[in-house]
């Protein structure tokens, strides 16, 4: 992970390959306003903690502080992302831990009420993914909720190349040409296969079409929403 590591503490000092918005994800605000419709503050309050595996700069957490007084937890692999939301972070009650999502998560078991899983573990291999859902499992209190956003392979053009010209040795894994990184990209089949048999599937977006207008579009995303049942 080291070369994970160096790559997202460059991308902190340049913002090379990608613009680090300080602005929470429009896709969580949406997915708290369902638990708001549907649940009142049971799952957003000052008594729930967060779990959010690629924290970055904090946005995310800090919005769920800010707005709900909740505890939170962030992981991420980049060092300057950690000293970053620790800085926009000052006064609110949440702790940043520069490490990797590898490996067993450092919180108590049934400790968590939502973990975040933004665009991360799409860097990890299959058994490394297996491991992480268990222990994801482990630290929800039943009922606790995952949000989980990555890439779509499902018509995605762009996918379809890297597939074909960087391909890792894992089905639907390739190694990204620019940044060296490893990657994995599901398709909603895949996705609902991995989860279904351990979560409630409440919800599943997708986002736009790649192709607009006969050009290559933006990366398409996929967006779910999974509760552990009780």
């Amino acid at each position: 992970m080291s070369k994970h590591r160096e790559f997202w503490n460059k991308e902190y000092k340049t913002a090379a390959h990608f613009a680090l918005s300080e602005a929470v994800a429009g896709d969580l605000e949406k997915f708290c306003r369902f638990l708001e419709r549907n649940y009142g503050k049971r799952f957003l309050n000052v008594t729930t903690q967060a779990l959010d595996l690629g924290s970055g700069n904090g946005r995310n957490l800090i919005y769920l502080a800010e707005n709900f007084g909740m505890r939170g937890v962030g992981y991420d692999i980049s060092t300057e992302g950690v000293k970053l939301a620790e800085k926009n972070s000052e006064n609110l009650p949440i702790k940043y831990v520069s490490r990797s999502i590898e490996g067993a998560i450092d919180l108590p078991d049934q400790s968590v009420t939502l973990v975040l899983d933004m665009m991360t573990s799409h860097f990890l291999k299959a058994k490394e993914r297996e491991f992480l859902r268990s222990e994801i499992l482990r630290v929800l209190k039943p009922g606790g909720w995952l949000f989980f956003k990555s890439f779509l392979a499902d018509e995605d053009l762009h996918v379809k190349r890297l597939l074909k010209e960087n391909a890792a040795e894992e089905e639907h894994a390739y190694i990204h040409p620019r940044s060296g990184l490893y990657e994995y990209t599901w398709t909603e089949q895949a996705m609902y296969d991995f989860f279904s048999p351990y979560f409630t599937v409440h919800k599943i977006e997708r986002s736009h079409k790649h192709i607009r207008d006969g050009k290559a579009n933006k990366r398409r995303s996929i967006v779910v929403y999974l509760e552990k049942p009780l």
